[in-house]
């Protein structure tokens, strides 16, 4: 196994861009203190940058609004010169598809032409919305259509919260100003379980995060965020100490010789050096237990002897495992376990003592499901057999 010591590769880093000159900066995805910064480099009295930086933020992610023009506890010539500098911008929606179970996900592209998929989830009481941090996946996972695609880009914090506030543009959920205080919430939750590994983006993951956990914008609570990581160690308790949001993890074996073929990621960091890492989780307690992804593929990980296994490797750790029924796309070199096959893995586990909710598929009629988001116009065609050579899988 690689070093668990060795520096993570630096070769997918967000690549920063140098403005043109007269070219506007956008604020969405600025922190608080960019955003100072950025109205004091354009003009502004730094004894009033901070309360401008308020008055911009609440306009911006609280009610929603994109023309200064409207932001109108603002003097009509700082407006101007905030509209000849800055701009409010969005990723855009290329296509919004609608699910029979009202599942709706969105492709959206980004700077560069490039496109990633945004996923929005209802649910009887609350939504939740699923986003993406990169373009394409490093990871490979040979289970999950998006690990087909190759990496291009990490996105920036502004294309992150992007997916936040164009969702909430479909959903019209911005707050009318005038209109009595609503807390009911179309988008109640983040799940950080799009395209990508969050853990190899981390400072522009976290820093959007802020801008979503702030409680005078967006104001979702820490624990409305779950954060999912196929396993990248050195950066997990970081994420507690620099984000807080909830932990999952995406697990799907319990063999290091099974997980290094699902999830490649598993030769750098096993599964021993895993669990230690979650172990130690500080925000792990038994009212923010970590969630374990664990996906059902027939043959493969869904014995009895996998789930006594599981149960032994949970040992410690406040946890439980959200049981996902696969979700086939073209050209997969698996296929979902049985129902009575789930429902028995699942019941080991509950005896156990572990919650183990069988996930119920959502929008798979329009491949908006766990595991199978992929843009099109980034698409590495491959064959049934080639996926299956990667995954170390013999089809023949």
């Amino acid at each position: 196994m690689t070093d668990a010591k060795a520096p993570i590769a630096q070769d997918f880093l967000t690549i920063p861009r140098k403005l043109d000159v007269g070219e506007k900066v956008n604020l969405v995805g600025l922190t608080r203190p960019a955003l100072q910064e950025a109205l004091v480099a354009a003009g502004t009295p730094e004894k009033q940058a901070r309360m401008r930086t308020n008055q911009l933020w609440q306009w911006v992610y609280h009610w929603g609004v994109r023309d200064f023009a409207l932001m109108t506890n603002l003097a009509k010539d700082y407006r101007a010169m905030l509209a000849d500098k800055f701009e409010i911008t969005l990723p855009e929606i290329v296509s919004r598809q609608v699910s029979q179970d009202g599942t709706r996900k969105y492709l959206v592209r980004i700077a560069g032409g490039h496109e990633v998929e945004t996923v929005y989830i209802p649910e009887e009481g609350r939504g939740t919305l699923c986003i993406s941090s990169q373009v394409g996946c490093t990871l490979t996972c040979s289970f999950c259509h998006t690990g087909t695609q190759k990496l291009v880009r990490n996105l920036t914090p502004s294309e992150i919260v992007g997916q936040i506030m164009l969702a909430r543009d479909d959903l019209g959920e911005w707050p009318e100003q005038g209109a009595p205080k609503d807390e009911t919430r179309l988008l109640s939750n983040i799940v950080l379980m799009g395209m990508g590994e969050p853990l190899y983006n981390f400072e522009n993951v976290r820093d959007a995060m802020k801008i979503a956990m702030d409680g005078e914008g967006i104001a979702l609570g820490r624990r409305r965020i779950t954060l999912s990581t196929s396993g990248v160690v050195p950066e997990i308790a970081r994420t507690a100490d620099e984000i807080g949001c909830l932990l999952a993890v995406s697990f799907h074996a319990t063999t290091d010789e099974v997980r290094d073929k699902l999830v490649p990621i598993n030769k750098r960091w096993n599964i021993e050096a895993l669990l230690d890492a979650l172990r130690e989780y500080p925000k792990a307690t038994n009212s923010e237990r970590i969630t374990f992804e664990y996906v059902m593929l027939d043959g493969v990980n869904d014995s009895d002897d996998d789930a006594r296994r599981l149960v032994k490797l949970l040992d410690g750790i406040p946890a439980k495992v959200n049981l996902i029924p696969f979700n086939e796309w073209p050209g997969a070199p698996y296929e979902r376990s049985s129902n009575n096959r789930i429902r028995a893995f699942a019941t080991i586990l509950m005896q156990a003592g572990y919650a183990s909710p069988i996930r119920t598929p959502r929008g798979e009629d329009i491949m908006a499901a766990c595991g199978q988001l992929k843009s099109a116009t980034e698409r590495a065609r491959k064959s049934r057999a080639q996926i299956a050579a990667e995954a170390g899988l013999d089809h023949s």
